[in-house]
């Protein structure tokens, strides 16, 4: 079972219309420094939690 008639002639000779001016700016918003975290759980106790977040699903 098809998914509708493929009309080949609808295929051929597109022509679209682009303005770069239109576009997104994927880097207009970048930024750069630092995140830190300040916790007074150690890496396991981290680490058990993500494995009881993860049973979880």
């Amino acid at each position: 079972m098809g998914f509708g008639s493929y009309d080949e002639s609808e295929q051929k000779d597109q022509n679209v219309d682009t303005d770069d001016d239109d576009g997104v700016a994927v880097h207009e918003n970048d930024h750069d420094g630092e995140v830190s975290f300040d916790t007074e759980a150690s890496t396991s106790d981290l680490v058990d939690r993500l494995g009881e977040m993860k049973d979880d699903d």
